[in-house]
Formats: C-alpha cells, sequence, structure tokens
C-alpha cells in the first residue's frame, strides 16, 4: 500500500502519542536565535519540536529518525511506518 505523505506524517504523530513523545510545530523565523529542529527533553518529557516551516517530506524524517531511537516494537504501525522507523533506526 503506497502511502501519501500526509498519511505517514499522521501517523506517526498518532505513534508519537502512543508512545508518550509530544510532537510541537513552532515558527522558528520568529525567535532571533538560530533553533535545529529534533528531538529534545522538556521537563523531564520527551519532545520532538519541528519547525513549522519544514517540507513536509523534511518533518517526515525528522519525527521518524527522533522515534526511531524509542523502543517501538510494542507499539503497533502500519507496515510502511514500521518500515520506515526501522529504516531510521539503522543509522
Amino acid at each position: 500500500m503506497l502511502m501519501k505523505p500526509d498519511q505517514i506524517y499522521q501517523e506517526l504523530n498518532n505513534i508519537a502519542e502512543k508512545m508518550g513523545v509530544v510532537v510541537q510545530e513552532h515558527n522558528f523565523r520568529t525567535t532571533g536565535i538560530p533553533v535545529k529542529s529534533g528531538f529534545c527533553i522538556v521537563h523531564g518529557k520527551p519532545v520532538v519540536i519541528i519547525d513549522k516551516h519544514k517540507s513536509l517530506n523534511k518533518k517526515i524524517k525528522i519525527l521518524a529518525s527522533s522515534l526511531a531511537n524509542f523502543p517501538h516494537d510494542e507499539v503497533f504501525a502500519i507496515p510502511a511506518v514500521r518500515e520506515l522507523l526501522n529504516r531510521y533506526a539503522q543509522e
């Protein structure tokens, strides 16, 4: 089954929620300082912060590579997204 990028991104967001990882999109252009999208810990909780101006494909890459570092075998994921997570876990 071929999935559209917006479907993949939504599925990754669903998986993040099941894993207890917060995903936030922000406008980094207004910060006035250089900020990079990615994983961080905020008040002891895992968070993936993504620049909302990134392309959808870059958002998918950021989120998938961040989630791949967490144990995700117990979380249900459709095969295409599971394959994506496993690919990033091997990098």
